[in-house]
This record gives C-alpha cells, sequence and structure tokens, in this order.
C-alpha cells in the first residue's frame, strides 16, 4: 500500500487553533508547525537585514 492511497488527516491553516480539541500528538505537531514557522521567519529576517546592510554599505559616503 502506498501512502497516497491512505486518507490525509485535514489540517487546519487557520490561526489560533482550537486547543480544547486537539490530542496530545496534534497538540506536539502543532508546536513543531510553529516552531518551523518561526524558524522561516527568523531567515527571512536575517536575508532582509544583510540585504538592507549591503545596501546601506553600497550607498555610504
Amino acid at each position: 500500500m502506498f501512502d497516497d492511497d491512505l486518507p490525509q488527516k485535514k489540517t487546519s491553516s487557520e490561526f489560533p487553533r482550537n486547543l480544547e480539541t486537539m490530542s496530545v500528538s496534534e497538540l506536539q505537531d502543532y508546536i513543531g508547525e510553529l516552531e518551523a514557522e518561526i524558524a522561516r521567519a527568523k531567515s527571512d529576517i536575517d536575508k532582509k537585514q544583510a540585504s538592507q546592510a549591503a545596501a546601506s554599505s553600497f550607498f555610504k559616503d
């Protein structure tokens, strides 16, 4: 049996999610998703700050 044959659990993109209805396992998965999103946002901040610093040094006297 292939993974594609298994029913996919519907994930909610709503934020914040209703934690009351989530199991411990679902809560742990949710925390992992949030941590991944935080890491993605921090990475984007780093890229934008590097770009801004490069632009600032280029246009300095």
